[in-house]
């Protein structure tokens, strides 16, 4: 009556090569994102990441440094995950080695 009869249509014969290559230009937008998403995100993360890293593992007895709350001190013990902070003179912290956000010159603590 009002609706008509809906039939399949065939798809017309088209070369294999010509398929592949179709479907690897729709995914090309796709691979361009991620590459483009790995070096403005992931790598610099990961340099970070490593140079944290690096600094933690070389913090000495004595030197100064910056905790990720902004308190400041020096450095009186040294353990493998934690260190010993002196924030003042007979005042003494525990705080994890992640924590160390920065080193800062010696003499910058008065």
């Amino acid at each position: 009556m009002f609706i008509s009869s809906a039939f399949a249509q065939t798809a017309p014969v088209a070369a294999a090569g010509g398929d592949m290559q179709s479907s690897l230009m729709s995914m090309l937008p796709l691979i361009l994102m991620f590459v483009v998403l790995y070096f403005v995100m992931i790598r610099p993360q990961m340099k970070k990441q490593k140079d944290h890293k690096s600094m933690i593992d070389a913090v000495a007895k004595g030197d100064e440094v910056v905790t990720a709350g902004g308190v400041l001190g020096k450095i009186s013990k040294l353990g493998d995950n934690y260190l010993g902070l002196e924030v003042a003179n007979g005042v003494e912290l525990q705080i994890q080695r992640s924590a160390v956000v920065q080193v800062l010159p010696k003499g910058s603590i008065k």
